[in-house]
């Protein structure tokens, strides 16, 4: 439907440098229900549209953001996003008062897990994300002097586009700070379950620098449409996307043979706990940060964990450990309620608790504690157990091991969708599991508590941010040699 024809329409999503407000076709998204419902526009081009959206993009970014020393570029960043710690500031305010309605996530952990999130994208740690995939980050702005002689220069794509997923907040701007730090012209694709936020920081860049503003634009098309995929695709020097292995093949599919396609699927992701957590000391706060990890936006990341391996051995046993992590999690359930689930995923969570209450009538000493009201649940697995998803939405399963050691096995058979390992051990043992477990596929490592907050400059899925993004020229030394034949002084 066209917006002019809803005038209860109260935000409108999305960033179109080139393109008249009034000319653009927009679709109605309701989220929430009632009086408290929300309603959002999001913007649907026409292919002549996308040409001259695209066309806008990849001149200004010719012409201003590849012209521009990066120092300028990690400055404007950091000052959107001290805008957007400011609880005082009207967007940072909108996205307190909207996201919780866009998202059903509980409006206190929206509000602490936005503060988390952005301060990993302030000056200095985007200084560390530069540093961490460029030796020199120089080589952005000039060619700088090459190890092996010569000298080199990193050049991101003239038009980058990514296609985002998923209902955590602010979850896009990884990739789309990304692209800016390389001096790539920017086009994102808004998730349908979460269209607001990459469109208010594209916004909120433009107020502090109008022409960097006219560098990226934020759009929206139905999932699944493929002529409009198409368009843009066919725009695209580089594509980044994320969502299911169906969806990416998809993409991949229609990727022309000439375009970078970097895909990052689902994944899936744990936890270890050693018996030196377990004393009575300690365990209550390895609890707290299980619990922590797991409530966080309802296990919606690819970084949650869906099973926790607690050894044997310590003053508590695993057993005991699973009572302590389901009344940790009725406490988060009291603090921070668990969104309203919809009926597909509320059938998964009950056919998930159902499966596992089976298991415990083989006598095998599985326990199995749920909140009355559905909000939790854990599966406590006394018997040799892999890795295996659980239904998401605070649902876990504890499984008991007789040393950390085994747990690298038990996971190596699902490889290719392994990321996070969180990991309450002490020195020795860390560093002990550390290697198996990376050769077994896991790509990071972090204590527990932190699993849902990768800090700045990770490789995401064992991949680079910034280095996969660009392609390097070199002057070599014989280029070099001549020249200095050539000189004026040289004769």
């Amino acid at each position: 439907m066209a917006f002019g024809d809803d005038p209860s329409v109260i935000e409108l999503a999305g960033h179109l440098p080139g393109l008249p407000p009034d000319t653009v076709e927009r679709r109605v998204l309701t989220f929430g229900s009632g009086a408290a419902a929300l309603r959002v526009a999001v913007p649907v081009l026409d292919a002549e549209q996308v040409e001259r959206v695209a066309a806008t993009v990849r001149a200004a970014a010719r012409g201003y953001l590849k012209t521009l020393p990066t120092a300028h570029i990690v400055a404007v960043i950091d000052a959107a996003i001290q805008r957007l710690l400011d609880r005082e500031d009207p967007w940072r305010r909108k996205a307190e008062r909207l996201l919780p309605v866009v998202t059903g996530y509980d409006p206190e952990m929206v509000r602490l897990g936005l503060t988390g999130y952005l301060k990993t994208f302030r000056a200095h740690e985007l200084r560390r994300f530069l540093a961490e995939d460029f030796a020199n980050p120089l080589v952005l702005d000039e060619f700088q002097p090459a190890p092996k002689g010569g000298f080199t220069r990193a050049f991101g794509p003239d038009l980058l586009l990514h296609v985002w997923a998923g209902n955590v907040p602010g979850l896009p701007l990884w990739s789309l700070i990304s692209g800016l730090l390389v001096k790539s012209g920017t086009v994102g694709k808004l998730p349908s379950a979460e269209p607001l936020f990459a469109g208010w920081f594209a916004q909120l860049l433009a107020e502090i620098d109008p022409r960097l503003g006219e560098c990226l634009a934020v759009v929206w098309w139905k999932g699944g449409d493929a002529a409009a995929e198409r368009a843009w695709l066919a725009q695209a020097d580089t594509v980044v996307a994320y969502g299911g292995n169906a969806a990416l093949a998809a993409i991949r599919d229609r990727v022309p043979v000439t375009t970078r396609f970097l895909p990052y699927g689902h994944k899936i992701s744990f936890a270890l706990v050693s018996r030196a957590a377990l004393d009575p000391r300690r365990s209550g706060e390895t609890a707290r940060l299980a619990a922590h990890d797991i409530a966080r936006y309802d296990q919606q990341g690819c970084y949650s964990p869906q099973t926790l391996f607690v050894e044997r051995g310590g003053r508590l046993s695993p057993q005991d450990f699973a009572a302590m992590l389901a009344h940790e999690l009725a406490v988060q359930a009291r603090k921070h309620p668990r969104r309203v689930l919809s009926m597909a995923e509320a059938g998964e969570v009950a056919g998930w608790r159902d499966g596992q209450a089976m298991r415990g009538l083989d006598g095998s000493g599985h326990l199995l504690l749920s909140d009355p009201a559905g909000g939790w649940c854990v599966s406590c697995i006394d018997a040799p157990d892999g890795l295996a998803p659980t239904a998401l939405n605070r649902t876990i399963s504890v499984v008991a091991v007789d040393d950390l050691a085994e747990v690298a096995g038990r996971v190596a058979p699902h490889r290719a969708v392994l990321q996070t390992a969180g990991i309450a051990a002490p020195p020795e043992e860390l560093f002990r599991l550390a290697g198996p477990l990376g050769a077994a596929g896991v790509t990071r490592l972090c204590a527990l508590g932190s699993m849902t907050a990768p800090e700045a400059g990770w490789h995401h899925d064992g991949r680079f941010n910034l280095l996969d993004l660009v392609t390097v020229t070199e002057i070599e030394r014989s280029a070099e040699a001549l020249a200095e034949g050539l000189a004026r002084y040289a004769d």
